[in-house]
């Protein structure tokens, strides 16, 4: 165990460590996160304080799903989404493996933004299929690129488990992190709108204050 893990099992109360108990598998720790409120705003937090304050945005519950991952034998990997600049927030997943496939866990304002079973065979496949979920209020389908995935554990020294600024940190290492194209120029612009019946589903719940407004 490194001394960031200890770090943060040490600063669990009895009661924070026999809440985390009952998360022993990756959908729990989803569960979780969907019983948190998303917020928006640049604030961030570490997931320690992700699980006292009850509250998080994607970067918050990425890193919190991964820290509970490992907690229970995954690795603390994550990804990013992105979309073209000013289109879209990024979106953070946990990811992990069974199978040999991969799955995800996430936190999101958007209803088909979260959790994904371990059935996709790579990393690509698993992107893809988010998506015709991940769209603006424009309407408009905004995934673009995708990060490779990032082992949270070669950052312990930024303490993105215990402190917000580790978090911070791990924010700005993702806008300069190398990025795939998930689909070409000449595809984006053959893309159909959203349309109305799949905006309201894909946008049941939403928090107001956490939608993203196109510049």
């Amino acid at each position: 165990m490194s001394r960031e893990n200890l770090l943060f099992e040490n600063m669990l109360t009895l009661e924070e460590s026999s809440i985390l108990q009952e998360m022993n598998t990756p959908y729990r720790i989803q569960q979780f996160l969907d019983s948190t409120l998303y917020v928006g705003g640049n604030e961030n937090r570490s997931p320690i304080e992700v699980l006292r304050q009850r509250k998080a945005h994607c970067l918050d519950g990425g890193l919190f799903a991964a820290t509970l991952l490992q907690r229970i034998g995954y690795l603390p990997l994550i990804l990013d989404m992105q979309p073209d600049p000013g289109e879209d927030d990024d979106h953070v997943l946990a990811l992990f493996q069974e199978f040999d496939c991969w799955g995800a866990v996430a936190k999101s304002n958007y209803v088909g933004l979260r959790y994904r079973e371990p059935v996709y065979r790579t990393i690509r496949e698993l992107v893809v299929s988010y998506f015709n979920d991940y769209f603006n209020v424009a309407r408009k389908k905004s995934l673009r690129k995708y990060t490779e995935v990032i082992n949270l554990s070669e950052f312990d020294e930024q303490h993105w488990m215990t402190e917000a600024s580790g978090v911070d940190w791990v924010e700005e290492y993702l806008k300069k992190a190398d990025t795939i194209l998930l689909i070409t120029l000449e595809q984006a612009a053959y893309l159909s709108p959203l349309d109305e019946r799949s905006y309201k589903a894909g946008s049941l719940g939403v928090n107001p204050d956490g939608v993203y407004k196109p510049q």
